[in-house]
């Protein structure tokens, strides 16, 4: 066989090997699409009031499943109460191996399962996906003595009583950051002086009023008064600079603290490993619409998309975390 003809045989066979790879790349794809496909009739639990974080990331995910056409009917349903604990217990009993319903909850839960001492925890679900997170910020008024975080670790290891801390309730993710902060500053964390408020606009409240030494919220709640330069940020709870957010992280500041107000679904007690494979690649796809992509940038969320064990392991540790640090406060005893 001549050097050419040797060479075009050789061609052929490369071409025959990159159609068979494709093929079976369509093939995946297409799988995962029919996996997605077999569910119809999605119901998914906000186990909070309307309007707050949880529901929005409820329906923002009915809304991406909607407009991909992913499947063909999703409801939301809220049903609040003790964190997120009362919704959880509902969804246990009532969607048990049921493969079309999810639970949103996030970082929140972990919190109040251990506080209200809640007889079901997130091992009675099934973990699907991580999906988004919200990074906390650190402000203090704009008249304020308090110019950079170093500023407020000095005073606050001086005097810890003289600086009172507000955010969201008791046992959440405010209240476990500001304790972060402070054992990371060497301090003990139960003398932070922690006011728990309903939400982030009675904390904004409360600090733009002088009420409250720092604030500490995600950032889109305080992101307009920053910007108008009614507040200060002295840091941000991300793990490195977020594009687009001009504020150092604790990290870059000495203060070895990173968290994130992560938001997940879970699906019901029970399922099988097929049907959760299902409900992941219903995920997946949701999170590639236009419609999730649109709502991130609007929300200010970051995209914390995992599944599989890289979730599991990742909630397993964060479970640990946040229980040792309510602890420490004070918030519970094991």
């Amino acid at each position: 066989m001549g050097l050419g003809m040797r060479r075009i045989v050789e061609t052929l066979g490369l071409i025959r090997i990159r159609r068979a790879l494709i093929s079976a790349a369509l093939g995946l794809s297409l799988v995962a699409v029919g996996q997605a496909q077999d569910i119809q009739n999605l119901r998914i639990l906000v186990p909070a009031a309307p309007r707050g974080g949880w529901d929005q990331t409820g329906r923002a995910l009915q809304q991406a499943m909607q407009s991909g056409k992913l499947v063909s009917r999703v409801t939301v349903d809220n049903r609040t109460g003790a964190g997120g604990t009362i919704g959880l217990a509902q969804f246990v009993s009532s969607h048990r191996k049921d493969p079309q319903a999810l639970l949103v909850t996030g970082m929140v839960m972990v919190g109040a399962i251990l506080l209200n001492k809640s007889p079901m925890d997130l091992s009675r679900v099934t973990p699907i996906a991580r999906l988004i997170g919200e990074y906390e910020v650190i402000v203090v008024p704009a008249n304020s003595k308090i110019q950079s975080l170093r500023d407020l670790i000095t005073q606050l290891k001086a005097s810890p009583g003289s600086v009172s801390w507000g955010g969201g309730s008791a046992g959440g993710t405010e209240q476990i950051l500001a304790a972060m902060i402070a054992q990371a500053a060497g301090m003990n964390a139960s003398r932070v002086n922690y006011i728990p408020y309903s939400g982030g606009g009675e904390a904004l409240a409360a600090v733009l009023g002088g009420h409250l030494t720092v604030g500490v919220s995600g950032y889109a709640e305080f992101a307009a008064q920053i910007q108008a330069q009614k507040l200060r940020a002295l840091a941000l709870s991300a793990e490195k600079r977020v594009p687009g957010i001009n504020i150092p992280t604790l990290k870059e500041q000495g203060i070895d603290v990173e968290l994130s107000n992560w938001r997940a679904v879970f699906g019901a007690p029970e399922i099988t490993a097929a049907q959760k494979q299902k409900l992941i690649a219903l995920l997946q796809q949701a999170a590639k619409t236009e419609s999730w992509q649109e709502t991130l940038k609007r929300n200010q969320w970051s995209d914390l998309f995992l599944t599989g064990s890289g979730f599991e392991s990742f909630l397993a540790a964060e479970q640990i975390r946040i229980g040792k640090t309510m602890e420490a406060i004070g918030l519970i005893k094991r």
